[in-house]
């Protein structure tokens, strides 16, 4: 069983996704609202876990949420700069602000042991390691003996 993404974000029709969320000049970044790109994640699994991959650069493990809501991992982050420059007299001079987020939602197989969920920041990338529940994991193969 695999994770499935769930888009939560859908407020266009898909026939206008490759129009709207895709910005052109950065090579094909998906793009969740005008101006904020959303983090490429890489799932992998093996017999023991599922890990989520979350490349995010620049950014500390308290920019980051992390929800568990009826089987549906939540990642998101918000970030909020403001920058002003003010001249002798207190007006300003120059003012600048930008504002960045994000939000992914994965829908988690049954397989998962939610209490075991564990998350690592570091080197940009946010690891989540998802274990699955013992008997959900691959057994190994035997003979089964005819009597």
């Amino acid at each position: 069983m695999t994770l499935i993404k769930r888009n939560t974000d859908n407020w266009l029709p898909s026939i206008f996704d490759d129009m709207f969320k895709t910005d052109w000049m950065d090579g094909g970044r998906t793009m969740n609202r005008i101006g904020t790109s959303v983090p490429a994640v890489n799932v992998s699994e093996n017999d023991d876990y599922f890990t989520l991959e979350v490349a995010a650069p620049g950014k500390t493990k308290k920019d980051f949420n992390l929800e568990l809501d009826n089987g549906v991992l939540t990642i998101s982050s918000e970030e909020k700069n403001e920058e002003e420059k003010k001249d002798n007299n207190g007006r300003f001079t120059r003012r600048e602000f930008s504002y960045s987020s994000f939000k992914r939602a994965f829908t988690l197989p049954e397989t998962v042991d939610v209490e075991k969920i564990s998350a690592e920041y570091k080197d940009g990338v946010l690891m989540i390691n998802l274990p699955k529940r013992e008997d959900a994991k691959v057994q190994a193969k035997r003979m089964i003996e005819i009597a």
